[in-house]
Formats: structure tokens, C-alpha cells, sequence
């Protein structure tokens, strides 16, 4: 008889530091910056998108919202971001062994230059 173990996310879980790497944080500056958690068999990678004035502020949230709602269509997508960003990826080890490693690092910084062109096109919409 066999038991099948079930591989939790350990930056999700976080039940045995040992198992956790040190965390890294990138900033632009105060209002920009990326947060990477890695883990034995996986990485959380939170983002805080630029919100210079509240039309931003509320143009950011309005479409990070609109994401995390169809947050299973992105595979890696978190339904909820970290506290303090506005955005955040799960990469598990079973994304890593299904998916092209440099293909979900590419994903993920044109997700952050097409954020930040998004949120300025529509600004200007707005204007």
C-alpha cells in the first residue's frame, strides 16, 4: 500500500524555514519594486505596479483585479497578492517540469512592461 504525498508550495506553506531561500527585493523606488520568495520547489514573485497620483491608484486596482479574477486562465497567477504589492506569481516546481523556465521569466517582465504601459494608456484616456 501506497500513500500519495501531496507537494505543497513551501513559500505558500512556509512550515520549515530550512526549506525557504533568502527573499530578494528590487526596487525602482518607493512606489515600484518586485519581491522574490524563492523555495526549494518554488517562487513567489510580488509586484508593486507605479501609482503616482490616485487616478493610477485606482486605474491599478481596477485592472490587477480584473486579472486575479480570471487568475486560473494565467496558471501562475495568485488569486491575492502579498500584503503591500498589487500583484504576485506562484512558480511551482510543477509549472518548472510543464513549462520552459526562460519562457515564465520572459512572461513575467513583459507582464511588468505591459502593466505599466496599460495603466499610462489609459490614463491618458482619462485625461
Amino acid at each position: 500500500m501506497s500513500s500519495e504525498r501531496h507537494n505543497v508550495p513551501e513559500i505558500e506553506a512556509q512550515t520549515s524555514p530550512e526549506v525557504l531561500l533568502n527573499p530578494l527585493t528590487v526596487s525602482r523606488n518607493e512606489n515600484e519594486r518586485v519581491f522574490i520568495e524563492p523555495s526549494v520547489n518554488s517562487i513567489r514573485v510580488s509586484i508593486r505596479i507605479k501609482q503616482a497620483d490616485e487616478i493610477e491608484h485606482i486605474l491599478v486596482h481596477k485592472f490587477t483585479r480584473f486579472l486575479t479574477q480570471r487568475a486560473e486562465s494565467f496558471f501562475i497567477l495568485r488569486r491575492k497578492p502579498v500584503k503591500g504589492y498589487d500583484i504576485s506569481f506562484l512558480i511551482t516546481n510543477f509549472h518548472t517540469e510543464e513549462m520552459l523556465k526562460h519562457k515564465l521569466v520572459d512572461f513575467i517582465i513583459q507582464f511588468m512592461e505591459e502593466v505599466d504601459k496599460e495603466i499610462s494608456e489609459m490614463k491618458l484616456f482619462f485625461d
